[in-house]
């Protein structure tokens, strides 16, 4: 049977816990032996610190050694808090995308899940994403985590998921073996299909990255489909510059809703691009916390940036389900304050773009 939890670990997905005492009952949950996964309890003893005498602000989650590399071996099981019983409702093991070497897994609980999409749907709310709509989810399905939770999503709000499935790994691995001509095929491929389904089906949300967005605008006939159907435009992966950004929102797609989030498997979920800001703004994102925090480093020295400067992104997910802190991502960023009067753990990041060598291998971003 499952283990209780401190209560603080089960609050609706509006409810902001205090920080500290939120932080302090994850430790206890996760390095108790009845509570805890292997993969922590065994690690545990190789820490130079006890997290549940030495972790109490989150700051001190630096603390951790960056254990993220380690989720490309780890039997799946092992991630797995004991506390949720032996027969724990899993809804997925899912993979990163490959950009810097083996995948890492990571598993989906299923209550992680419902809060998870709580505040999603919260998010998209703020953005004046129309409920009851159908969405047509341009993004990588299985072994991926995003496009199985936008169908939850878009089963949450009252509509249908279409799907176009899309292979990152494929087009990033024809791009290093400079394939180019076969890659940008392959992105041919991807459009014809959501075209078919944009005549076809009536569409409300489109949900795609950069690459597919540009090449769909690039046909004027989908341009029309997408200012005829479509009221909120989606989207994610690759990074959109500021430019292009504005191009979108006021000339090539005034008439739907653009917006993004900012995310990784390894947090198990995405920051949301904050609402309200204008064209002409930078598109800043503000992590759901204390939950998922950022922060923004020097990479050399560890040191959080100045605000305004730009440093590599270091994120960190505290849950009831998962434990993963201090994980430096792939991504340089501008570090930014919280908005005005959110009560918000850690920093939010604007202008993402990928370094251009992580864990010594080239990234490379192909189509998400």
């Amino acid at each position: 049977m499952p283990t209780a939890a401190d209560s603080v670990l089960d609050l609706p997905f509006d409810a902001v816990p205090d920080p500290e005492e939120f932080l302090r009952a994850a430790m206890r949950w996760h390095f108790s032996p009845e509570t805890g996964s292997p993969f922590w309890l065994e690690r545990a003893s190789l820490l130079d610190f006890d997290p549940l005498t030495d972790i109490r602000t989150f700051a001190d989650l630096t603390r951790f050694p960056n254990l993220a590399g380690e989720l490309r071996e780890v039997r799946a099981e092992d991630l797995v808090p004991r506390g949720y019983g032996d027969r724990p409702d899993v809804v997925g093991v899912y993979e990163s995308g490959g950009t810097t070497g083996a995948p890492k897994r990571i598993v989906l609980l299923r209550d992680w899940l419902d809060r998870l999409l709580g505040w999603s749907s919260a998010q998209l709310d703020a953005h004046g994403v129309p409920q009851g709509v159908n969405w047509l989810v341009v993004a990588p399905t299985g072994p991926h985590m995003v496009g199985d939770v936008i169908k939850h999503q878009t089963a949450l709000r009252g509509g249908l998921a279409f799907t176009v499935d899309l292979d990152p790994r494929w087009v990033k691995k024809l791009i290093s073996e400079g394939k180019g001509a076969e890659a940008g095929a392959y992105a041919e491929h991807i459009v014809d299909q959501v075209a078919h389904v944009l005549r076809t089906q009536d569409i409300g949300v489109l949900m795609c990255t950069p690459p597919v967005l540009e090449r769909l605008a690039a046909r004027d006939d989908l341009a029309k489909l997408i200012e005829d159907k479509v009221q909120a435009i989606n989207w994610v992966g690759t990074q959109m510059d500021p430019d292009t950004r504005h191009l979108y929102r006021t000339e090539v797609f005034p008439g739907a809703r653009l917006y993004s989030g900012y995310g990784s498997t390894m947090i198990l979920g995405n920051a949301s691009e904050r609402p309200g800001l204008t064209d002409d703004e930078p598109c800043v994102y503000d992590p759901w916390s204390p939950y998922m925090t950022f922060s923004v480093v020097d990479p050399e020295t560890g040191v959080p940036v100045e605000y305004g400067e730009r440093g590599q992104v270091v994120m960190h997910h505290v849950s009831k389900s998962l434990l993963m802190p201090n994980n430096l991502e792939r991504d340089h960023a501008t570090r930014c304050r919280p908005a005005p009067g959110a009560a918000q753990t850690g920093d939010s990041v604007a202008d993402i773009a990928p370094v251009q060598e992580f864990d010594n291998e080239t990234v490379i971003e192909g189509v998400y």
